[in-house]
């Protein structure tokens, strides 16, 4: 989403690369600081908060540092050296439930207009999930959520509590118990490929 309210995808070039942000540069719309914006690099997608901007020319256009939204994958991770690499913080609730980024189908119901929307989500974890949308909710609105686990359809109340102009919607489950939190997160570990991808390096001892 540009600083003008338009949504808009292009190619940039991205220098001073590192595991937590960027310099973006050929930049041909205004961003504004504080903007959360998405960013593909091959076949990853990430989310990246813009910490400044500036003119850079004609040549370099519009510039700008970002940094890649904490819990977000670094999508040019396999292009870092071992020293551009930053060491990634503890986490301050060792309980959280940890994402899992899988295309994950589900039905979200506005419980205001009652008309479902069939997307998929991404970012996905016991606590809630990310959905990607060019028009996201506004927070705070309450939604009906519809999912299944294997045979057992699953229906929940869910809050949105973020909303970033032209990327999407953190949404969080709020009426799940804890034994359906967990039970969708040992089912989101048996699906996530690149962790069976895990399992499946080990060997037979390990």
């Amino acid at each position: 989403m540009a600083a003008n309210g338009q949504t808009f995808s292009q190619h940039i070039r991205a220098r001073n690369i590192s595991s937590s942000g960027a310099l973006f540069s050929g930049l041909e719309h205004e961003l504004k600081v504080g903007d959360v914006i998405g960013v593909q690099y091959g076949d990853r997608k990430s989310r990246c908060k813009v910490i400044w901007v500036m003119d850079g020319g004609p040549v370099q256009k519009v510039q700008a540092g970002v940094q890649i939204v904490t819990d977000q994958d670094c999508p040019w991770r396999n292009e870092l050296s071992p020293e551009q690499i930053t060491p990634s913080p503890e986490p301050s609730n060792r309980r959280r439930f940890t994402r899992h980024r899988i295309s994950f189908p589900l039905e979200l119901r506005d419980e205001r207009v009652k008309t479902p929307m069939r997307v998929n989500a991404t970012d996905v974890s016991g606590n809630g999930c990310y959905v990607e949308t060019i028009l996201p909710l506004a927070i705070g609105i309450t939604l009906r959520v519809e999912f299944w686990i294997d045979e057992e359809k699953i229906s929940t109340s869910a809050v949105v509590r973020t909303s970033d102009p032209g990327v999407g919607n953190g949404v969080e489950f709020i009426s799940m118990t804890p034994d359906t939190k967990q039970r969708l997160q040992t089912y989101l570990e048996k699906v996530d490929p690149q962790r069976a991808n895990v399992f499946d390096r080990k060997a037979p001892n390990e």
